[in-house]
């Protein structure tokens, strides 16, 4: 673009600039060995936290940077907000995890978090196609090196190598996807593109066509749709443990972020022909999900599975197309976010050597350590949208927003879904609560492990209870979009 950049470009993108320092002062620290495992993830916290500051004191009027390449507004400081909030609580929640697996927690590590967060703000922030690949793929580099990072476990590295090669074959059809809506519209601008469908400039629908139904399959391998989910399991279980529960919970959030911003500013006019498909997107990924997590014995895979299944539930809010749908998906990524990091952070406590992953290593936990249990079943007890928990609230506006517009029988199959989840989630309850094994091994966990843990678990009762406060801000923040 024929233009300079100006003060007020680098001032809108301040956050990305403080996280990149950060994380280059911490990897500077660490070749020069004047950095601590203590130092890094301290270094890595203060910056996150001092980039939320800055996107909360910014201007959010819609205002559009570098040309027309970022646009920000009270719906991308949402999911800036989330992503930063995740970032901080899973450096919170690694410490001591990778000494407990036998890998030192070396300075990579958390910069690499802060590099997945500088992408999944692009993301979201995005008005072009090219920032949107710039930031996936700063994303997608991050985590395929942090699924991998234990380096003494054949599973990690297995999962790792699975997770870049089919990131990589996914990230083909994204940039062939925006080649070919490039090549039909003769432009990557999500406000332009919108311009050349509305007034009938487009070089070629079959183009425009195959070029959306591209981007659609980079954008449900990223968030785990069915047939795209084939990855998930395996990479959720190999994967360290705090590292699963941050994959499963920002990047998801950043997927469906920005496929909901591309859809509703550059494809309005066409998005009412994808409504079945991402209404038969939704219900299998629901179904398969389900029925899936249903014979698993291994908490991580049962809680992929789920991922998969929840995945199904929120692109419900997705094909809506209103304020309403997009209101309740928001406020279903903070709740389910929240408690998919609880349920994480309990199985980083709970984890040691081989022990930690089964349903069976769960027995007895409520007799040795009652308020590790009680926050478990609390988490498994939302997820499975049941009251008086916000997962319940999330799913009610997810659904009644769904009915409210016609969609009677995708509402039937997610309340049958809801019924047939309950079962897996309250069976880690019955280990739990209900069966005795008398050798429970000793948990060691730190004072601060224990309070996140606990204060998740509130947030998710409160939030049950009296969810208005968090329902305005997701309203709030879809008024500007639609």
């Amino acid at each position: 673009m024929d233009q300079f950049i100006t003060s007020s470009d680098l001032a809108g993108i301040i956050p990305e600039i403080i996280l990149t320092l950060t994380a280059l002062c911490v990897l500077s620290l660490e070749m020069i060995r004047l950095s601590r495992s203590s130092v890094s993830l301290l270094l890595s916290a203060l910056g996150l936290v001092s980039a939320g500051i800055v996107v909360m004191q910014g201007d959010l009027s819609n205002v559009v940077l570098f040309g027309g390449m970022l646009k920000l507004n009270q719906y991308s400081l949402f999911f800036d907000i989330l992503y930063l909030l995740i970032g901080l609580l899973t450096l919170i929640f690694s410490q001591g995890y990778l000494v407990k697996k036998g890998t030192e927690l070396r300075a990579e590590y958390p910069a690499l978090i802060l590099f997945s967060v500088i992408g999944m703000m692009l993301m979201t922030r995005a008005n072009d196609l090219v920032i949107l690949f710039l930031g996936l793929e700063l994303l997608s580099l991050s985590l395929y090196v942090l699924v991998g990072f234990l380096r003494n476990s054949l599973l990690s590295n297995e999962s790792g190598i699975k997770y870049l090669l089919l990131g990589a074959f996914s990230t083909g059809f994204f940039l062939f996807g925006a080649a070919l809506t490039y090549g039909a519209a003769g432009t990557t601008n999500y406000n332009e593109i919108a311009f050349a469908i509305s007034s009938g400039s487009i070089l070629s629908h079959v183009y425009l066509s195959l070029g959306i139904g591209l981007l659609l399959i980079g954008f449900a391998f990223k968030v785990a749709l069915v047939p795209f989910h084939m990855w998930s399991p395996d990479v959720y279980q190999g994967a360290p443990t705090p590292i699963t529960g941050f994959l499963c919970t920002a990047p998801k959030a950043a997927g469906f972020g920005a496929l909901l911003k591309l859809f509703i500013t550059a494809f309005p006019e066409v998005y009412p022909l994808w409504q079945n498909l991402f209404w038969i997107l939704a219900a299998l990924s629901m179904t398969v999900g389900n029925i899936s997590a249903l014979v698993q014995n291994n908490v991580k895979r049962m809680l992929a599975f789920s991922s998969i299944s929840h995945a199904g539930y929120i692109l419900i809010g997705a094909l809506l197309f209103n304020s309403n749908g997009i209101s309740a998906v928001l406020f279903y990524f903070a709740v389910y976010s929240a408690m998919n990091l609880g349920a994480f952070s309990i199985i980083t406590i709970v984890e040691k050597d081989e022990k930690g992953m089964e349903f069976r290593d769960y027995r007895g936990l409520a007799a040795k350590y009652p308020w590790l249990a009680l926050s478990m079943a609390i988490f498994m007890v939302s997820l499975a949208g049941l009251p008086p928990t916000a997962g319940f609230i999330g799913k009610y506006g997810l659904l009644s927003a769904a009915a409210a517009n016609g969609f009677i029988w995708l509402v039937i199959i997610a309340v049958l879904n809801t019924l047939l989840s309950a079962y897996y989630y309250l069976r880690l309850i019955v280990n739990m609560y209900m069966k005795k094994e008398d050798d429970t091994e000793e948990i060691k966990y730190t004072i601060m492990n224990q309070y996140f843990v606990g204060l998740l678990a509130v947030i998710i009762l409160i939030l049950g209870i009296a969810p208005n406060f968090l329902l305005e801000i997701a309203e709030k923040a879809t008024t500007i979009v639609f």
